[in-house]
């Protein structure tokens, strides 16, 4: 029996120009669409694909519980997993919208876990927070012999130093309630004034703005910290 393909579609940032011609062509062809979102939230990535959502679509919310346990995300993504299962043995492929790039922080990889080894799956990657808070700031990510790290905000203080300490170049993601301690943080390693605070990236309700300058204790789940490399003399 022919399945349906399970397609894990890179919606961008936030602008919904930022999709690439393929993410755009396999998003309009497929028959089902499916997204994450916090359960009784609306879904980020679908609001930024809303324009090029096409009559007729069928849609699959998967709905994630509010508190962080994961026993009940687990059974979340079983049930979605199942849910997205049910139209790709109907032969349907299913666009599983992802912000960002599928595979980069993203609860794809949750789906793609559970569906993968019984259906047919192709990623479509996206543009990603980071590549495009560079752009917003207009200031490399990296260039020459620099080394360029991704990290979490959400790790310990002393795994988030070391892991700072030891890179010419770093985006900090998931900044959140964590805020102050990756100031702290950049503070102690003389890299405060280098960082650059990126919220909301190629939205209406971006900001760009050094770190220093940011004052509000906390920040929204869409920001980021960029550390770009020190310009050469």
């Amino acid at each position: 029996m022919i399945t349906g393909r399970l397609l894990g579609i890179g919606v961008g940032p936030g602008d919904p120009e930022l999709l690439t011609l393929k993410a755009l062509r396999c998003l309009q062809a497929a028959p089902v669409v499916a997204y994450v979102a916090a359960r009784g939230q609306p879904s980020v990535a679908r609001q930024i694909a809303a324009p090029h959502l096409q009559p007729g679509q069928r849609e699959v919310n998967i709905a994630l519980p509010m508190h962080p346990s994961p026993e009940l995300a687990d059974a979340a993504y079983d049930e979605g997993a199942s849910r997205i299962g049910a139209e790709l043995e109907r032969g349907r492929d299913v666009a599983v919208l992802c912000e960002g790039d599928p595979l980069l922080y993203g609860s794809f990889n949750q789906l793609l876990r559970r569906l993968a080894p019984s259906y047919p799956a192709e990623i479509v990657p996206g543009i990603t927070s980071v590549t495009a808070a560079a752009a917003a700031a207009r200031r490399p990510l990296a260039v020459r012999n620099d080394t360029l790290a991704i990290v979490p905000a959400t790790l310990p203080m002393e795994a988030l130093r070391a892991r700072l300490a030891h890179s010419n170049a770093t985006a900090v993601l998931k900044l959140g309630r964590h805020l102050d301690k990756v100031r702290q943080v950049l503070g102690e390693l003389d890299l405060i004034d280098r960082a650059i605070y990126v919220e909301r990236v190629s939205t209406a309700e971006q900001r760009v703005m050094p770190l220093v300058d940011m004052r509000d204790a906390s920040a929204p789940y869409f920001s980021l910290v960029l550390i770009p490399p020190e310009r050469e003399p």
